[in-house]
């Protein structure tokens, strides 16, 4: 009937029962798996609607252009993709934080966008923008 001496005897089992504590646990676990989901939800704000202007930038940025056919050239002036490492690399020597855009055609192959993205990166600028359209209102 349980566990006895070597006189006969009923000795107490000191062992902790382990079931109660794991049925809580499972109940705390299913009350926070329901609950969290509910805790990440925000309040609902109207913000309001402005009309704003672009920012001014204080330096003049450089904009490289990939026309359709694929054409190269750097602020309006077509350049030839080794010159334009090269006349990027003298912008980055004189100014390292100036700004950079990325004009490219939307026929032009992704390949050769990413290309000269690759080649802007190389001469060490960092950020590269790219110039957008925004979408035509209907």
């Amino acid at each position: 009937m349980g566990p006895s001496n070597s006189n006969g005897r009923k000795r107490l089992v000191a062992d902790i029962n382990v079931t109660p504590l794991v049925d809580v646990m499972l109940v705390l676990l299913i009350i926070f798996m329901i609950t969290a989901p509910m805790m990440t939800q925000g309040l609902n704000v109207d913000l309001p609607e402005t009309t704003t202007k672009a920012l001014r930038q204080e330096e003049k940025p450089i904009i490289v252009t990939i026309d359709k056919n694929g054409a190269i050239s750097i602020n309006s002036v077509p350049q030839v993709r080794a010159l334009m490492v090269q006349e990027l690399k003298k912008s980055y020597a004189v100014n390292k934080d100036q700004p950079i855009f990325l004009n490219a055609d939307k026929n032009v192959p992704y390949g050769q966008v990413v290309t000269v993205m690759a080649d802007i990166k190389t001469v060490g600028f960092d950020k590269i923008g790219m110039i957008t359209k925004p979408p035509e209102k209907e």
